[in-house]
């Protein structure tokens, strides 16, 4: 079974700073693309930002409104992803997602796995 844990959500005040961390763990015989995802009370899930390995380049993506203050990374070699976030907004306020695509092993499966969820609350 493969799982995702997310942690570092808390309360910030606005221009305050948050890190957030994703643990991969359980059967992985490989990670493809890895994401965070927030949803805000009474709004869709939407995408914050993703991050891709393709060979040796690795291609990030974000969302207009985080641009510029919000940083993804990942480490292959521990299965990790990171999200840091500088700037911080009350309108960032949500519940953060860790996403990943992973190959499963041995079943060769290719499987979307979801993380339980930290909550970001900024505010003053």
């Amino acid at each position: 079974q493969v799982q995702l844990v997310e942690s570092g959500g808390g309360l910030v005040q606005p221009g305050g700073s948050l890190r957030l961390s994703c643990a991969a763990s359980g059967s992985i015989l490989r990670t493809g693309a890895m994401g965070w995802y927030r949803q805000a009370p009474g709004k869709e899930r939407e995408l914050v930002a993703r991050i891709i390995n393709a060979g040796t380049a690795t291609y990030t993506d974000y969302a207009d409104s985080v641009k510029g203050r919000f940083t993804i990374s990942r480490d292959n070699a521990k299965n990790t992803m990171t999200l840091q976030m500088n700037s911080l907004k009350p309108e960032d306020t949500a519940v953060y997602y860790c996403n990943a695509r992973v190959v499963e092993r041995p079943s060769f499966r290719n499987l979307e796995v979801w993380g339980q969820g930290t909550l970001v609350t900024v505010s003053s």
